[in-house]
């Protein structure tokens, strides 16, 4: 009766995992045989993910860059003052936008009938290409030889948080891998000492929020590691005080031990990102200080830059992505925000211009002096443009603002198999609607992934029953705009 009262306890004990384990099946081996079945899906010609090692990475075709620096501007820099000299606003400064052009298009903070906004300031043109820039961008005015510009750029959102994930991520809800979550699930890391994917924000926060670097539906080893710009680059990386090297490696070891025997009964691939988190951190307590260290370099780069070396800024930022690529990192976003213009675009853009015009510059002209360029594709723009209306809102304490613009906005790209000093894309006499070469935020994201080798239509992921890709079912390479 007692063997029969404690086999009745030990049954009801019995999880439906030990049970598996024990009779042989295996969870672990369940979940490894699911694992397995998704690599061979990724691995068909429907899914084709590009495999390799470190090194000996298999691209789609041969792509011309090895790295991505993405100079992200959230909160949407106004074309109208750094890109596309408008006569015809400033012709018709204060007078009504007219309704064949404005149409049925409403916004949140200006009325209909708001008059059109002159630039604020003069335009000219640079290099042997001609590039249009505003006299706030007289840095970005030296390179004009070496940058590609797109000035009839759209997208499908209107508000910031949205905009911005589409932008990095291809859908305009969080959830969805970020470009450099795609660019290193697909090629991997160059290097074991630094993370493949790294993020900075040299302004305040984005609206997007940790989802513009997300590795959303892929397992979370392709987020993108966040470096702060001020103090230790990465929270709880540095050894405790008290704690020595021999007792924080057994510490290292007994986890791992643990995590180890946890993957192999459950063979969660969170564990997996559990254990290389750790072997990076370790790794990371001498590839750190060595990388943000700006003693090593000279006065004449730190001049180049701009740059305080002890100071946060864009400009050292900038800087740090082109030690990072030098070391092999992957994809680098540098999030910088305070665009939102939408009161005083004249000082708006004046400051963050300030802010970013020479460390963007020195970034294309320190990668061609290095012979980086060619190999390292550098991204400028953010994630819509600015209406040629005025935004007038005393309510608000608004006045001489632009509103959001998704219609037609400007970015520009430099190296990684991109043409030098060549521009596309016409706005009508109003910088509201594209008239010819228009490019989509898909066409761009298709671009981007073609510069690594890289078919957006062949790379992606199964996830919830069907296959997902950065461009979603959209996009086209811009094949004007390739070397």
């Amino acid at each position: 009766m007692q063997n029969n009262s404690l086999h009745h306890q030990t049954a009801a004990n019995t999880s439906r995992r030990h049970f598996l384990r024990d009779c042989s099946v295996g969870t672990g081996k369940i979940a490894l045989a699911s694992l397995l079945a998704n690599e061979t899906l990724l691995a068909s010609p429907k899914s084709n993910k590009p495999t390799g090692s470190p090194g000996n990475i298999e691209t789609h075709f041969p792509g011309k860059a090895k790295a991505v620096i993405h100079l992200f501007m959230a909160g949407a820099p106004s074309q109208l003052e750094l890109f596309t000299e408008k006569p015809t606003l400033a012709k018709l400064e204060g007078q009504p936008l007219p309704a064949s052009i404005l149409g049925d298009q409403r916004y949140a903070f200006i009325q209909a009938d708001a008059g059109v906004l002159g630039p604020r300031f003069k335009f000219g043109h640079h290099g042997e290409s001609k590039q249009e820039l505003s006299a706030v961008l007289p840095h970005l005015a030296t390179v004009a030889d070496d940058i590609s510009i797109f000035n009839a750029v759209h997208t499908d959102q209107f508000n910031h948080a949205p905009a911005q994930l589409f932008m990095n991520t291809g859908f305009g809800q969080p959830g969805r891998p970020s470009i450099g979550s795609w660019v290193k699930y697909a090629l991997g890391a160059e290097t074991n000492n630094l993370p493949a994917y790294v993020v900075m924000n040299t302004g305040g926060g984005v609206s997007g929020g940790a989802g513009l670097y997300s590795s959303g539906f892929l397992p979370t080893v392709y987020t993108g590691v966040s470096f702060r710009s001020k103090g230790p680059p990465i929270l709880n990386v540095e050894t405790p005080a008290g704690i020595s090297d021999s007792a924080q490696q057994a510490t290292f070891d007994l986890i791992k031990r643990l995590n180890q025997q946890q993957l192999d009964i459950i063979q969660d691939p969170e564990i997996s990102t559990r254990i290389a988190s750790y072997e990076m951190a370790a790794r990371l307590q001498l590839s750190a200080p060595e990388l943000i260290d700006l003693t090593q370099e000279t006065q004449e780069t730190l001049d180049l830059y701009g740059c305080d070396p002890t100071k946060p800024s864009f400009a050292r930022a900038c800087l740090l992505a082109r030690r990072m690529v030098q070391r092999g990192v992957r994809f680098i976003n540098i999030f910088h925000s305070g665009w939102d213009a939408h009161s005083d675009v004249e000082g708006n853009t004046k400051n963050n211009a300030g802010k970013t015009d020479q460390g963007s510059a020195a970034l294309v002209k320190d990668l061609k002096r290095l012979g980086l360029l060619d190999e390292t594709l550098v991204i400028w723009g953010g994630e819509f443009g600015r209406t040629p209306m005025i935004e007038q809102n005393p309510t608000l304490g608004r006045k001489m603002g632009r509103d959001h613009h998704p219609q037609a906005y400007t970015m520009w790209m430099a190296g990684g198999g991109i043409k030098r000093g060549f521009h596309m894309g016409v706005t009508d006499e109003f910088g509201f609607h594209p008239t010819a070469d228009a490019v989509h935020v898909h066409d761009i994201q298709a671009t981007i992934l073609a510069t690594l080798g890289l078919d957006h239509e062949r790379l992606t992921y199964h996830h919830a029953g069907r296959d997902f890709r950065l461009t979603d079912v959209h996009g086209d390479v811009i094949k004007q705009a390739l070397a």
